[in-house]
């Protein structure tokens, strides 16, 4: 299969490397990045295992979870890692999840990944709808999601228990032919 690769003005979104290992490992191995992220802190062979397992997956096997490094096209280091999974009922829905360094927040990359990835979801691989899930007091990635024309279609209580309690979520949602008249 051939590997992902979107490229946006100042990153590249593409397959995670074993080179990328300690950059990977610093942020995900962070309680403050991990903190509404559906993994917990990892350490340096969680991360390298993490790396050599999602390896051979890639994009557009329905029902799979496939991470992809954010590498910053001046440095070329990661600076966060996003994730693409197509339903495994209908492939013309996708679900996304972005994580970003703490050494990298607050730049704009967070938002720069998400238009990249919903311009070739949609574009690209024509998509019907793109969906997020969200921790309801993740409020970064709420103002993320609403900035870019996300539309919050629920919001679910208590629907899941989540490092040690009940969390709630807000489900975001976008068409293509919503994206088409941005």
């Amino acid at each position: 299969m051939k590997e992902l690769k979107i490229k946006t003005l100042r990153l590249q979104i593409r397959h995670l490397r074993i080179s990328d290992l300690e950059d990977f490992h610093i942020y995900r191995s962070n309680p403050e990045v991990t903190k509404y992220q559906g993994f917990d802190v990892m350490t340096l062979k969680e991360a390298e295992a993490f790396i050599q397992e999602n390896a051979v997956h890639y994009f557009g096997e329905p029902g799979q979870w496939v991470q992809y490094a954010i590498e910053n096209n001046e440095t070329k280091k990661i600076i966060g890692d996003c994730a693409i999974k197509l339903d495994s009922y209908d492939p013309r829905i996708a679900e996304i999840g972005i994580t970003i360094s703490h050494l990298e927040q607050q730049k704009g990359y967070a938002k720069e990944t998400l238009l990249g990835i919903m311009k070739f979801l949609f574009e690209e691989k024509d998509i019907h709808r793109i969906v997020e899930i969200v921790d309801a007091e993740n409020e970064a990635s709420i103002k993320l999601l609403e900035s870019t024309g996300f539309r919050r279609e629920g919001h679910f209580i208590e629907n899941i228990f989540f490092k040690g309690k009940w969390g709630s979520e807000f489900q975001y949602a976008m068409l293509q032919k919503e994206w088409k008249k941005l």
